[in-house]
């Protein structure tokens, strides 16, 4: 064989094992990773609580001093009694002065009853009470994608990009910036 074969030879054995070596590793890094297909954000509903807080007018009645109305008795009492005193003499005139005493007192007693339940007075007390307010947070990504000719879907915690890489045939879930 001459000199110029042998190297021809040589030559082209390294280019096609350069060519084969080269072809292999694109291959090989073709399966390290998984490419993505389809990416949808998820999302929680948040409730927080908050207080809301507002002035209401809160009626009281005032307490009395004569809760059971005896100065509103004697009083119409007495004013009975000098009517009823006014009418006739003799014994009707007695019978009209204790029965217009009677009548008087048990007049005065409503009076003053009425008096006192309109007796009130308004105080502003501050009422509060919890609300919710809802919102919307992101809770990761959904996740399609194909690992040769086979595909599949996972959850991650963070958007993944076009590809997801892959270690011993297993997807690398958690973010490549995070790991140390």
């Amino acid at each position: 064989m001459n000199k110029s074969m042998i190297i021809g030879l040589v030559a082209g054995g390294v280019a096609v094992t350069a060519a084969g070596a080269f072809a292999g590793y694109r291959a090989m890094d073709d399966q390290r990773y998984a490419d993505v297909l389809n990416v949808e954000p998820l999302t929680k509903t948040v409730r927080t609580p908050r207080q809301v807080c507002s002035d209401e007018v809160v009626t009281h009645e005032v307490a009395t001093k004569d809760p059971k109305r005896i100065t509103g008795s004697v009083i119409g009492a007495v004013a009975g009694g000098v009517l009823g005193n006014q009418i006739g003499d003799g014994t009707g005139q007695t019978v009209a002065t204790v029965a217009g005493a009677a009548a008087g007192g048990y007049a005065g007693s409503k009076i003053q009853k009425h008096m006192q339940d309109g007796n009130t007075t308004q105080t502003v007390k501050q009422r509060c009470r919890t609300v919710y307010d809802s919102s919307q947070q992101a809770d990761g990504y959904e996740v399609r994608y194909s690992l040769g000719d086979q595909e599949g879907t996972v959850r991650m915690d963070h958007a993944p990009g076009r590809r997801i890489p892959v270690e011993n045939g297993q997807l690398v879930l958690t973010d490549v910036s995070n790991r140390g």
